[in-house]
């Protein structure tokens, strides 16, 4: 499914992401995104995980249009970026609005403009009777990307 095709990994300098690079890999992909905000982290991956078919790109999912050009040529896109801690969450729930809700808002609209294949929205057992801000951020998320599906026959959607 995933060999020679290109794959971008939002949020995938994380604990989630390493784990997924690494099997990812295995696959035999063309090539492999990894968009994070953090650059740090990233040349922190880019030391650990030494392939040249990672490719590394400082973006932000509030940011629609970096979005929008970062997913050119892309086949299939793994969301994993959100602010997941629950006490900061709660502590700025601006703030994991953007992320969780609008960010991936903006996951699905580059998605479709570009004409991913396939959008695989990582969630969290939180969204399910969601008892805080993180878990109702990313119950929204999980409607939207749900929604995508009704108004996209090119693009597929799953969580």
């Amino acid at each position: 499914m995933f060999q020679n095709k290109v794959i971008l990994v939002t949020g995938g300098t994380g604990s989630w992401g390493h784990e997924l690079i690494n099997q990812l890999l295995s696959l035999n992909p063309k090539k492999i995104i990894i968009l994070s905000r953090n650059e740090a982290s990233q040349v922190q991956m880019s030391r650990a995980i030494e392939d040249p078919r990672l490719s590394f790109c400082i973006g932000d999912i509030r940011d629609r249009e970096a979005l929008v050009k970062a997913f050119e040529g892309v086949d299939y896109v793994f969301h994993l970026a959100a602010l997941k801690h629950v006490p900061v969450c709660e502590e700025q729930p601006l703030e994991a609005l953007k992320t969780n809700v609008l960010g991936t808002q903006n996951v699905i609209e580059a998605a479709l403009e570009n004409r991913v294949k396939k959008v695989i929205n990582v969630s969290t057992d939180k969204a399910a009777d969601p008892i805080n801000f993180y878990g109702m951020t990313k119950a929204i998320g999980e409607k939207l990307v749900v929604y995508a599906n009704q108004i996209s026959s090119d693009t597929q959607f799953i969580f």
